[in-house]
């Protein structure tokens, strides 16, 4: 009986030790996803800035030759 504590013991604290890492990996990826995010947003406003405000469709463009 005393074994199969003993194992169990074991056992709980390798699942302890995998429960934290994943945690600390989930985390982490987090993060990584919260930086990517706002970089994203920055990326966008900067492309929105650098759109022209007068739009130009290109049925408006006429080829030279006519």
């Amino acid at each position: 009986m005393e074994d199969r504590i003993t194992e169990l013991e074991v056992k709980l604290a390798f699942a302890e030790d995998l429960l934290e890492t994943l945690n600390t990996t989930v985390f982490r990826q987090q993060e990584r996803i919260d930086q990517l995010e706002r970089q994203v947003r920055e990326l966008r406003q900067l492309v929105l800035q650098a759109i022209p405000v007068e739009q130009r469709s290109l049925r408006d463009e006429i080829p030279p030759h006519y």
